[in-house]
C-alpha cells in the first residue's frame, strides 16, 4: 500500500486548485471544428441512490401487524421525512424509539449524557442507548417484535453508531426480537486502512477486531458481526438487511444531513479518521468552531503560522478543548473534494508533526490514555514516545489488513473498490 502522499501536502495542493467542485469536468475536443464540449459528471452519486429506508416495499410487509422499535436519529430520513413519521403514516405500530450518542435529534455533544424522554412530535417514548445504558435491556424490549436500525454511519471504527448497533443486535438475539438494518452508503466506503483493534482494548469506540477505516456499510458490518460470532456468547441475531440501490464502494456519497454535530460536511467526514486521533492529545481539532474536524492547532505550535483559531462554546461543544485560547496550526478546509478522497489512507503525518514540534513527550497525550482506545492498542503512544516514525506503524498494520479484507469480502453487499 503506497504511502507516498503526505497528508498536509495533499491538502495544500487541494487548497491551491481552482477546479470546479460541483462537478468533475472532462473536455472533449472535436477535431472537425475544434469545438470543446464539456461533459460534467457529478462529484457525488446521491441522485442515483435509494437508501434502504426509502425501499419500503422491501420491509413494510415484515413490520405489518408487529410491535416495532426504531433505533434512529436526525439522519433517519425517507425522502426528507423522518422514518418514524413515515412509518406511523404507513400504519406501522411503533411503540418505542431508541437514540444513540448525540440523541434522537442529534443535538448533544460528543460524550454528553443523553437521557430518556419523549419525542414531542410523535409522543413516543425515547430510550437513550448511551452512557451507562448502551445495550437495550429485556425490559426495554418487552412487547417489541422487531427492531429497525437506521443511522447514517461514516465508516470509522470509533464512530459509536456501529457499537450501538452491535449491542442492540446482541439484545435482540437474546430476547428473540427480529432485527432489520435499513442500509445507507458509507461516505468513507472507498478504502480500508489503519491498525486492527487488539484484544484488551475493546470499548464503546471499538468493540471488534477491525481497522480504523473498515470500508463497510452498517448493513455489511452487521452481517460480519453476526456471521463471525462477535456478539456476546456467540449468539446469532435474526438479521435482515435492506440494501441501497444505486451505490457501491466505487462511488461517492454526500451525507445529506449531519450525522452528528461536529461532522458538518464532506470535508470533515473525509478528515475525521485521521484527525480524530488528536482527541486523545492536548491538540484541538476545531471543536468549538464552525469548522470542526477541518482544522488542527495548539497555542504552543508554530506561532508564525498564518492560520489560527479560538475554540468557543457552541452547539455540539459546550466545553471545547483549549477554550478561549489562540490555537496555531493548519486549516485543512478545501473546495477540492477529489483530492481529499484520493488520499485513501489513515494518516499519521500531522499527529507526528505536532508531537515533535510541541516537544512535550508523554504529556502530549491525555493522562487517561484515550488515544489507546482510539488507535486500538497502546502501540502508537508507546512507539511515538520511543522515537518511531509513521512508516514504522504503517508497515505493521499493512500486514494485518489482508486478513481483515478477506473476512470483509464474505459480507459485502455491493461492488467493491
Amino acid at each position: 500500500m503506497s504511502r507516498m502522499i503526505v497528508f498536509f501536502f495533499a491538502f495544500f495542493i487541494a487548497c491551491s486548485s481552482g477546479e470546479d467542485q460541483v462537478t468533475e469536468t472532462t473536455a472533449l475536443a472535436l477535431q472537425e471544428d475544434s469545438l470543446v464540449v464539456e461533459i460534467e459528471t457529478p462529484l457525488f452519486c446521491n441522485e442515483e441512490v435509494n437508501v434502504g429506508a426509502e425501499r419500503m416495499e422491501e420491509y413494510l410487509s415484515i413490520l405489518e401487524g408487529k410491535n416495532v422499535g426504531i433505533i434512529g436519529n436526525q439522519s433517519s430520513l425517507v425522502n426528507s421525512v423522518h422514518l418514524v413519521d413515515t412509518l406511523l403514516l404507513a400504519g406501522v405500530n411503533i411503540v418505542k424509539v431508541f437514540s444513540p450518542e448525540h440523541g434522537f435529534r442529534g443535538e448533544a455533544d460528543a460524550g454528553e449524557k443523553v437521557v430518556d424522554g419523549k419525542d414531542p412530535k410523535s409522543g413516543l417514548p425515547i430510550i437513550s442507548l448511551y452512557g451507562k445504558h448502551k445495550k437495550p435491556t429485556s425490559e426495554d424490549l418487552d412487547g417489541i417484535d422487531v427492531l429497525v436500525f437506521d443511522l447514517q454511519d461514516v465508516g470509522v471504527r470509533f464512530y459509536t453508531y456501529i457499537s450501538t448497533m452491535s449491542y442492540a443486535m446482541e439484545a435482540a438475539a437474546e430476547n428473540g426480537v427480529e432485527f432489520i438494518v435499513l442500509d445507507r452508503p458509507n461516505p468513507n466506503g472507498h478504502f480500508c486502512d489503519g491498525p486492527i483493534l487488539k484484544e484488551g482494548f475493546e470499548s464503546f469506540i471499538g468493540l471488534h477486531p477491525v481497522p480504523v477505516v473498515h470500508g463497510m456499510t452498517v448493513g455489511e458490518y452487521a452481517q460480519m458481526v453476526n456471521g463471525e460470532g462477535w456478539l456476546a456468547n456467540g449468539v446469532k441475531c435474526d438479521l435482515n438487511v435492506v440494501s441501497c440501490d444505486g451505490w457501491d464502494h466505487t462511488k461517492f456519497y454526500e451525507v445529506p444531513v449531519k450525522p452528528s454535530p461536529n461532522l458538518p460536511n464532506a470535508t470533515a467526514i473525509y478528515c475525521y479518521p485521521s484527525l480524530c486521533l488528536f482527541e486523545g492529545t492536548v491538540v484541538s481539532i476545531g471543536r468549538g468552531t464552525d469548522f470542526p474536524f477541518q482544522v488542527v492547532g495548539h497555542p504552543s505550535f508554530d506561532q508564525d503560522s498564518t492560520f489560527n483559531f479560538i475554540p468557543k462554546p457552541n452547539e455540539g461543544a459546550s466545553k471545547p478543548k483549549l477554550e478561549g485560547e489562540t490555537c496555531y496550526g493548519y486549516d485543512l478546509r478545501s473546495d477540492n473534494i477529489q483530492e481529499l478522497r484520493k488520499l485513501r489512507q489513515f494518516d499519521l503525518e500531522l499527529l507526528f508533526e505536532f508531537y515533535n514540534q510541541l516537544g512535550m513527550g508523554k504529556n502530549f497525550f491525555l493522562s487517561n490514555n484515550f488515544i489507546d482506545l482510539l488507535y486500538g492498542s497502546d502501540e502508537l503512544r508507546v512507539s511515538m514516545i520511543a522515537g518511531a516514525e509513521p512508516e514504522d506503524l504503517y508497515a505493521k498494520w499493512d500486514e494485518e489488513l489482508d486478513g481483515f479484507i478477506e473476512i470483509r469480502s464474505k459480507y459485502l453487499l455491493y461492488e467493491d473498490f
